[in-house]
């Protein structure tokens, strides 16, 4: 037995056997002349690979339909059928006969270039098309080049994921009834993998660093998502208490679910906001059982990320009026698309780019693409009228942005007009504010928000210059450091000033050391993981606001993150019980 210790990323106790997945690189794809004696043998090697593609998708389209939803089942039928469209197949052989290369450069060749073609479209019908051949052509190349991936989609038991690093498109891909757990090389608590698995109640454990090197294919594990612990081929004595500890935290969840319909406020009477983030509309189910007043918000960007679809104005219509019609008029706050950074849409993906997180992405991404955004905020504004919907502005770093933004959104609402498509005459436009500028010129930054919201993920990363998946610095992407403490208290000041609410989005919002802190803060509403709520709730309802304040006052005088960091410790000892404190 062996015992690893990582970052504990998404709650939860679990044991099962380790499927190690090591597919996120693609093979480079070598050029090479062929003679005109081959041209037969290549020629019958692109038909039995475009056969057994065929044969393979025809299997996962049954199974689709039986499991999932038709929607999600669609996207495999329109891989069959761009697989047997015989003008595919003809502009393979035609590139294939006018350069005389081997056939899998031709279908990478051909895919490339249509994929790029196509993505550059104003038509999102183009733009969706893109997608698809992208994924076809690789399940080709994939039969041509003999390489079997272990489809996290196609899983065949359940099973803990062990990985280096997984993408959001693949943990969104993935078969999420037999992932029971995941285990990763690399990430911190808040890298976008860690977010989805607290999304989906998957227990995770990330920044294990040996993991993929140690732990082998068909090990037994347990997983502890609430300490960091990795228990590999565990023995009786282990198994015997990973069974104990099972039963305590089903417990306390079940505790934790009573406080579902109790209000979140202090012992003084002070009502707090509490909402849910989320990044698809099935999560809504989530949001609701653990009791949330609304969504604070909607990551759209995993419509783009998820695999085999490309999200034109229908299917973000779609997506965003299931969430509205789910939540039954409680609040939803949609952020517009924050594409770029370490979420990459790799057809438009700059190759030059030295440092994706300080360059193209989020709201400049969405400011450079007018059609795209306006594409987005139309499909907002239509589902507006069936409930109570909010927009939100990710990354601004100063007014010019906000006023942009704007403008955009005025034509988006003009074309809505002109197309005789109704939406609500008034919808709340919040500002989020992520980056030290952001923070600096909250006052200004009022003037054009209705509400702002923090997001504590990237204001710590930029504002301490630490980058949250770097194994060797993460720890110090602390919400503690005295600078974000001021950079909140002049943000919340400010949005109280202008007479507008001050929330929070980011992962200190579920952080339960971090709750008495921000409430003395002032700030007025939390938005978190939707599991996370019940326990947040708990230390709400157990403190009162002078106690609160006091700390938050004391910890602005800290000079170190250290020191506010002891503070907070000594601040739980003290004030929460000690059933609050266990996790």
């Amino acid at each position: 037995m062996e015992k690893f210790t990582g970052i504990p990323a998404s709650l939860g106790f679990i044991s099962g056997k380790a499927f190690l997945y090591l597919e996120n690189n693609f093979p480079e794809i070598l050029r090479a002349d062929i003679s005109p004696e081959q041209v037969p043998d290549e020629i019958r090697r692109l038909d039995n690979a475009i056969r057994q593609a065929t044969a393979e998708l025809t299997i996962i389209h049954e199974r689709a339909l039986q499991e999932t939803s038709k929607e999600q089942a669609d996207i495999f039928n329109a891989h069959l059928l761009m697989l047997n469209d015989p003008i595919f197949r003809d502009q393979l052989l035609d590139r294939f006969r006018e350069n005389q290369v081997n056939i899998e450069w031709v279908v990478w060749d051909v895919a490339r270039e249509m994929t790029q073609k196509m993505m550059s479209s104003p038509d999102p019908l183009f733009r969706e098309r893109a997608v698809d051949i992208n994924d076809v052509s690789k399940r080709v190349l994939h039969e041509l080049l003999s390489i079997k991936p272990g489809s996290l989609a196609e899983l065949q038991e359940d099973v803990i994921i062990v990985a280096n690093d997984l993408l959001p498109s693949e943990i969104l891909s993935m078969d999420r009834k037999r992932v029971r757990g995941i285990v990763m090389d690399s990430g911190s608590r808040t890298s976008h993998t860690a977010i989805l698995a607290r999304a989906f109640n998957i227990p995770a454990v990330v920044g294990l660093a040996l993991g993929t090197r140690v732990i082998k294919d068909g090990d037994t594990l347990i997983v502890n998502g609430s300490t960091g612990e990795v228990f590999v081929n565990p023995g009786k004595k282990e198994l015997s208490e990973f069974k104990k500890a099972t039963m305590v935290y089903h417990r306390r969840q079940e505790e934790f679910l009573s406080l579902r319909d109790l209000p979140a406020e202090t012992r003084d009477g002070a009502r707090i906001t509490m909402n849910a983030n989320i990044e698809i509309p099935e999560e809504t189910t989530q949001v609701l059982q653990y009791g949330a007043e609304g969504i604070g918000l909607y990551r759209s960007e995993f419509i783009f990320l998820t695999p085999g679809q490309a999200a034109g104005e229908e299917q973000q219509y779609h997506s965003y009026t299931q969430v509205l019609k789910a939540m039954k008029k409680r609040p939803v706050t949609i952020r517009t698309v924050d594409i770029g950074g370490d979420k990459v849409l790799p057809d438009f993906q700059s190759p030059d780019e030295k440092n994706p997180l300080l360059g193209w992405r989020a709201i400049r991404f969405s400011l450079a693409l007018p059609e795209l955004f306006k594409t987005q905020l139309r499909a907002i504004l239509r589902s507006s009228v069936n409930g109570t919907v909010k927009i939100m502005f990710p990354l601004i770093s100063g007014i010019e942005e906000i006023e942009q933004a704007l403008v955009f959104l005025d034509e988006a609402r003009d074309e809505c007009r002109a197309a005789g498509q109704t939406f609500a005459e008034h919808i709340d436009v919040g500002t989020m504010i992520e980056v030290p500028s952001a923070a600096i010129t909250a006052d200004i930054l009022a003037e054009k928000s209705d509400f702002f919201s923090v997001g504590t993920n990237d204001l710590i990363q930029y504002s301490l210059a630490v980058d949250r998946g770097n194994e060797r610095v993460n720890y110090l992407a602390t919400p503690a450091h005295p600078a974000i403490l001021r950079f909140l208290k002049h943000t919340i000041d400010a949005a109280h000033q202008r007479g507008i609410k001050a929330a929070m989005c980011g992962e200190m919002a579920g952080d339960l050391k971090s709750t008495a802190l921000l409430l003395g803060l002032g700030l007025d509403e939390f938005s978190m993981a939707p599991q996370s709520i019940p326990r947040v709730k708990q230390i709400i309802r157990s403190v009162n606001m002078a106690d609160c304040r006091k700390l938050a006052d004391e910890a602005l005088r800290g000079i170190s993150w250290k020191q506010n960091t002891r503070l907070m410790d000594e601040w739980m000892a003290q004030y929460c019980p000690v059933e609050l404190r266990v996790v």
